[in-house]
């Protein structure tokens, strides 16, 4: 089956150095750009069901710039004063450097990793082992880094402050695209809704990782 059409969930990037366009020029193929979700902060109601409270912590762990955001916006809402000595665990030196929009930078309370759960460890080290941690996640987050915070026997919570909510999509013709490609588990839950009779036939599905898979 040759594909010609390929529906993406996210929306149309704003680079045009995007692999997507190589690899539209390249194969001759038309890619369309189509966000199944959104992302939202989760209300203060929603955070307190957790029955998590963020000043019993000492570290906060941030896996994404979304993260960074509705984590202040929320303790803005909540009106949590962070205090200046809180220390931050970051997947990337990205993230890391968007906490500038939040706090005073510091390199003595910020950390960060080469992109994988393991370099978060890896920054914990010995030397903040007895910190207690706050893993900043979404409603769709896999469990991957709690897992390694398990394993460590380090102290820890997990909370999350971002909610995925569905877009309308049920103006789309699904059966004029021969493959879609999913980012989050999200937008396989986003599909199922917006088509609940939904059958894939000889539509090719691609995920970015396992837990979208397992979705």
């Amino acid at each position: 089956m040759k594909i010609s059409r390929i529906l993406v969930s996210q929306p149309k990037p704003a680079s045009d150095k995007s692999p997507y366009f190589e690899i539209a020029k390249k194969h001759n193929v038309d890619v369309v750009f189509r966000p199944f979700i959104k992302v939202e902060s989760i209300t203060p109601k929603e955070f307190r069901a957790q029955k998590v409270n963020i000043l019993d912590h000492t570290a906060i762990v941030f896996t994404s710039r979304h993260a960074v955001d509705h984590f202040f916006q929320l303790c803005q809402e909540m009106r949590v004063a962070i205090p200046e000595d809180m220390k931050y665990f970051c997947t990337n030196e990205k993230v890391a450097m968007y906490l500038q929009k939040h706090i005073v930078f510091r390199k003595r309370k910020i950390f960060f990793g080469n992109g994988t759960a393991d370099s978060i460890i890896s920054q914990i080290g010995p030397k903040h082992v007895e910190d207690k941690f706050l893993i900043t996640t979404s409603d769709s987050s896999s469990d991957t880094l709690s897992k390694l915070f398990e394993e460590r026997g380090l102290t820890y919570k997990s909370a999350v402050f971002i909610k995925s909510v569905s877009q309308d999509l049920k103006d789309l013709d699904l059966s004029t695209y021969d493959a879609v490609v999913f980012h989050n588990p999200a937008d396989v839950k986003s599909l199922l809704e917006n088509f609940p009779d939904f059958k894939q036939g000889d539509l090719k599905f691609i995920s970015y990782g396992k837990s979208i898979v397992k979705a």
